[in-house]
């Protein structure tokens, strides 16, 4: 995790996100320090799969953010969020 200059908090993901690290993920994101009033953005620009396991994360960590993004995601990814309908819940920055 990092800060960007705003002060968001970013999470760059690369590879691939499923059930086989997931849970590595969900810890990560856990241990961020709540910061309320900056938001949290997962950049997605190195992400190349993602299955439910990786979408319950994404949805676990809006649940407890004040505000969260996603950033940059592949067409890929970006149809696999517009197919479960999260595009219209999270917001998406290209």
């Amino acid at each position: 995790m990092r800060l960007d200059p705003t002060g968001a908090q970013v999470v760059t993901l690369s590879g691939e996100l499923d059930s086989s690290n997931a849970d590595s993920l969900k810890e990560r994101v856990a241990s961020i320090p709540p910061r309320p009033a900056a938001p949290l953005i997962f950049d997605l620009t190195g992400l190349r799969f993602m299955d439910s396991a990786g979408i319950a994360v994404l949805i676990g960590a809006a649940a407890k953010a004040s505000s969260m993004s996603l950033r940059n995601p592949s067409p890929i990814i970006r149809r696999v969020l517009e197919a479960t309908g999260l595009s219209n819940v999270l917001s998406i920055e290209s």
